[in-house]
């Protein structure tokens, strides 16, 4: 017996059958422990010697659970989980158009966005995100509703041509995004991206003067890109170029860009991303409910093109899930591609984490379970029959369903799910305001 005086204190201390910290690549720790203090990983070592080096304020013996990163979700529209269900079974532009504008136009206020926002934190926390990118109306309802949430955000502020609930025009759109980017400069939690909503919607001034600005700041710009062959058409139509040019020469491909759907890509394109180091943000389960067409994710990585996973909004897919979104990126790349080894395990678990981390900026801090990088970590319980046999757990997490068995979570060391209960929102509480909801729109 090791003298308690002899060991270390942190503040929390995680024993695990199985540890995948997604760097190295595909590689499976067993019988590891993480240590933990302040918001920061301090180490990763076999627990026999944890136990021999570590005391901990808090201790979690997981034996029969799988340490990984915490899952980003790099493309939402948080608050239209109160849309979910709403307008199923339509291609985009009349889902758009004839049904979520209209529906956005009348119910879409602060208190729409801060329950919506709550739902999707609640659905993407019991499923093992840390991290969501969301572009959506009121951003500061949001920000607020993440950070009291614990969780870990970038928030594309919406910039469109036309008015909406939010702002009136370019002008004011840029100009109330800025200042939410002052408020929560330095924020711990949350930060701010511009969100141009896409080629057909903003036009040639306010994207050159997007791109102009998020140069100045290193700010991160999200944009719907090439999402349908029909968007891709009436560009060329109008202006005689691909919409990806045309951004291209505004100034807005850049390491900064996340460039979200890119269904629609010629070779040409690709290169366009590859030499702009442009990142991509794939939500196939959108993609595939709109018929909006097949990102060619294995063509994307061969040009070495950072691909990021998304959910896109609750009312296009209809689940926060990515464990889900994981599985039917692999699938699609494999039928896409006619290459059975095309987005291997290892590649998706990497796009849901890392890949995500990159798009976002956010490499050096969160996606992967490294010394000194933030503690944004998820527990997945290996032990029941759905998961049995384990030959490899890695590829066990992306092609078994296992969004519905993640245990534990924590962001920044702070724990926001304890044995699949959530601790930092109010399940029946939420569930209520979301029935609220669903009462006032139902009636429409």
């Amino acid at each position: 017996m090791v003298p308690t005086a002899t060991l270390e204190t942190v503040d929390l201390l995680i024993h695990a059958r199985w540890i995948l910290p997604i760097i190295p690549r595909d590689k499976v720790l067993k019988d590891c422990s993480l240590v933990i203090n302040g918001h920061t990983i301090q180490d990763i070592l076999p627990t026999a010697e944890a136990k021999k080096r570590y005391q901990a304020d808090e201790e979690y013996d997981l034996g029969q659970h799988l340490l990984m990163p915490g899952l980003i979700n790099a493309h939402g529209h948080t608050a239209m989980s109160l849309f979910r269900g709403y307008a199923d079974d339509q291609p985009l532009q009349t889902w758009l158009e004839q049904h979520i504008w209209p529906a956005e136009q009348q119910w879409v206020n602060p208190e729409f966005v801060e329950t919506g926002t709550e739902l999707a934190i609640a659905e993407m926390i019991r499923s093992g995100t840390t991290t969501f990118s969301d572009m959506y109306f009121f951003p500061e309802q949001a920000a607020q509703a993440a950070a009291k949430a614990g969780m870990r955000c970038q928030l594309a502020f919406p910039v469109l041509d036309f008015p909406t609930a939010w702002a009136q025009d370019p002008d004011e759109y840029i100009s109330k995004g800025l200042a939410l980017h002052d408020d929560y400069a330095g924020h711990p939690l949350v930060s701010i991206a511009f969100g141009p909503h896409a080629p057909y919607t903003v036009s040639d001034e306010p994207l050159q003067r997007i791109a102009t600005l998020a140069e100045e700041l290193q700010t991160p710009i999200q944009i719907h890109l090439h999402e349908t062959a029909s968007e891709v058409d009436a560009a060329l139509a109008e202006t005689g170029k691909r919409p990806i040019a045309r951004l291209n020469e505004l100034g807005l491909l850049s390491p900064l860009s996340q460039c979200v759907h890119m269904t629609q890509l010629n070779d040409e394109d690709i290169e366009l991303l590859h030499n702009t180091g442009s990142n991509v943000v794939h939500c196939p389960s959108s993609n595939m409910k709109l018929a909006s067409g097949f990102c060619p994710v294995a063509k994307l990585q061969q040009q070495n093109v950072n691909v990021a996973l998304g959910t896109d909004g609750a009312a296009s897919n209809n689940s926060l899930n990515l464990f889900a979104e994981m599985q039917l990126a692999s699938l699609l790349a494999k039928g896409v591609s006619g290459d059975a080894t095309a987005v291997d395990a290892a590649t998706a678990l990497e796009m849901a984490t890392i890949n995500g981390a990159k798009a976002l900026g956010m490499e050096d801090s969160i996606g992967s379970l490294e010394k000194g990088k933030k503690a944004d970590l998820i527990a997945i319980e290996m032990s029941q029959l759905e998961q049995l046999p384990i030959y490899n757990p890695a590829s066990q997490l992306v092609y078994t369903e296992m969004g519905s068995r993640v245990s534990h979570n924590w962001i920044g060391g702070r724990c926001v799910l304890d044995n699949y209960r959530l601790q930092t929102l109010h399940e029946e509480t939420l569930s209520q305001k979301a029935l609220q909801w669903q009462s006032h729109i139902a009636r429409d």
